[in-house]
């Protein structure tokens, strides 16, 4: 079978991979820059067949994902970071029953309505929870339109398998940019895996009826089943952590940067090189669980850091733990919209290593 090669948009991309995915159930509300996702999920689902539905407001939209995906449909939502933020409460939800879901976050410039430039501020929301209660969630950063068509696809699978919802957090350019992508194969919905702990459709399954709710007002009762999923994240943790390094081992200063800013990253190690320069690049794919592991080894190798990041610094506090004080960490960032530039980002390593 000839692969299926198109030139698309991320949000497009990302739309595709999820149809193809097995998605059965999209609920949005129009936001820049991730409008382009809605609209091909609008054209393509109901051609298919399936469920689209523009709610009335972002809180609609990611309540109907919790109600869609207790009933068993792989569900999905995507929005922008102010349509994230009014999500938190149903994504609390959603990890407070167990449910697998799929949220995409095409990230803005902010605080508040911000621009509609991209930015990568909405790490410490996406990566510690966001809403109320303790509860992690998937949390995976492409890079390019092909990764960003992947990793959607993938993210379905995980989060069935894990019972959490996996987050897709690009970012502006990735979404509206255009590159070549190698779209996957289209899955056989009756193929899914089963979903016994599903409400609906009882007699046909042959099983009891369940009832799926975040709600318990017996406190131990409560407290053993949040337990109980932090022993999940922590199998998660030990097995579904994902990076990709460059020039790592000889380098003297390794960036670490996800998304946008690893595509910058990467231009200005190619020009350090060229410069003689030992500089590496360390790009974390899942954000969370994120690969402190990792960059502890590396610490404990010698190697200094430099966490690049479209804010005014988050992921950079995760790397300062993974190192845990065995080596400096060093941050540079531009926010409101504005990307850096490979020059500033050379720049800036050229500064930390004093060449």
């Amino acid at each position: 079978m000839a692969e299926d090669i198109r030139l698309m948009k991320g949000n497009e991309a990302i739309a595709e991979a999820a149809i193809r995915a097995g998605c059965r159930a999209y609920f949005g509300y129009p936001i820049t820059p991730q409008n382009e996702l809605t609209a091909y999920m609008a054209r393509h689902m109901l051609d298919r067949k399936r469920t689209f539905i523009q709610a009335e407001s972002e809180v609609s939209a990611i309540n109907m994902v919790y109600g869609a995906a207790a009933a068993g449909a792989r569900s999905m939502t995507s929005s922008s970071s102010p349509g994230v933020s009014l999500k938190q409460e149903g994504i609390s939800y959603i990890c407070g029953a167990d449910l697998p879901a799929v949220i995409v976050n095409v990230a803005r410039s902010g605080p508040g309505l911000g621009g509609i430039s991209p930015g990568q501020a909405d790490y410490f929301q996406s990566t510690r929870g966001g809403g109320h209660g303790d509860y992690y969630h998937f949390v995976l950063a492409p890079k390019s339109v092909q990764e960003a068509a992947d990793l959607t696809y993938e993210a379905f699978d995980l989060s069935d398998e894990w019972r959490i919802p996996a987050m897709i957090l690009a970012d502006g350019l990735i979404g509206q940019m255009m590159e070549g992508v190698v779209l996957p194969a289209e899955r056989d919905l009756s193929k899914l895996p089963k979903r016994s702990w599903a409400v609906g459709n009882q007699a046909k399954q042959g099983r009891p009826i369940n009832h799926v709710s975040s709600i318990n007002l017996v406190p131990l009762e409560l407290e053993a089943s949040v337990r109980a999923r932090f022993e999940r994240y922590a199998k998660i943790k030990e097995t579904l952590v994902r990076f990709e390094e460059t020039q790592v081992e000889d380098a003297d200063l390794v960036i670490v940067a996800y998304g946008t800013s690893a595509r910058v990253s990467l231009g200005a190690l190619q020009e350090a090189r060229k410069a003689g320069l030992k500089v590496g690049l360390f790009r974390p794919i899942t954000l969370w669980p994120f690969p402190e592991k990792r960059l502890a080894e590396l610490a404990g190798k010698g190697k200094r850091f430099l966490a690049v990041e479209m804010s005014m610094g988050q992921m950079v506090e995760d790397v300062r733990l993974a190192v845990n004080g065995k080596a400096p960490v060093d941050f540079y960032g531009r926010c409101g919209g504005v990307i850096p530039t490979e020059d500033e980002v050379l720049a800036a390593a050229r500064k930390i290593l004093g060449k």
